[in-house]
């Protein structure tokens, strides 16, 4: 593990397993914050940044999954890691359904809570159905995408490409992501990412800042794309 803390969010109304938990957590060098209910681990969610949340799935207030739905109706895409004692598909699926990233069965062993929150730390959740990033607002579900109350109008193609390039922001997603992400196994010819990331651009600098020199979408060379809002001089 690298030199900076992980930064975690522990909600569980089990207050030994919780201390017991924090203590492991703490000699592997990561930071826990703790909330005992899950309206206040929404709350603390939403107003810090957290590498990973770790969420009982019964808890006061307001469940597990409870908190899960609301977090990404919010748009809030911190990866979640459900602790349950229910292990059935149905209960897991569920989970899934309400935004969860992973699983863990009651009782586990702290050497694999560790590995899960290590590898869940590594990236964004992916559940997150809406996305506002640089003033985009997209919607994964209904396949919409809007500058502000404009609506935008793009491919397939070059949307799932803004989508990507959305969850990954303010981080580059290099060209060959890209296109194992957009196409899979079917490569396309040389130039088809070449043309949707033109047409992308071209949508995009149509509307923000009304045609300025304010664009989205860069090129980093050998890193591949980024989007963020950077006024280019």
């Amino acid at each position: 593990m690298g030199l900076d803390k992980l930064q975690l969010l522990l909600v569980e109304d089990d207050i030994d397993l919780a201390t017991a938990v924090i203590d492991y957590f703490e000699l592997e060098n990561i930071q826990c914050d703790h909330a005992a209910n899950g309206l206040s681990g929404l709350n603390l969610i939403k107003s810090n940044h957290y590498d990973v949340a770790i969420l009982d799935l019964n808890l006061p207030k307001m469940n597990g999954l409870e908190v899960c739905e609301s977090l990404r109706a919010q748009g809030i895409d911190v990866p979640i890691l459900m602790l349950t004692a229910k292990d059935t598909l149905d209960d897991k699926l569920l989970g899934f359904s309400k935004g969860a990233d992973d699983y863990l069965v009651k009782p586990f062993a702290m050497q694999e809570l560790i590995a899960r929150v290590q590898v869940l730390s590594r990236r964004r959740s992916g559940q997150v159905t809406k996305l506002t990033v640089c003033g985009l607002e997209l919607d994964s579900q209904q396949q919409l995408i809007s500058w502000g109350s404009t609506p935008l109008k793009l491919s397939p193609t070059s949307f799932k490409i803004l989508e990507i390039l959305m969850r990954a922001s303010p981080n580059p997603v290099s060209r060959e992501k890209l296109i194992q992400s957009v196409w899979g196994d079917e490569q396309p010819d040389s130039n088809s990412l070449k043309v949707h990331m033109f047409n992308l651009r071209k949508v995009l600098d149509g509307h923000v800042d009304n045609g300025s020199e304010s664009k989205l979408i860069h090129t980093l060379v050998g890193r591949g794309f980024v989007l963020k809002n950077e006024r280019q001089g």
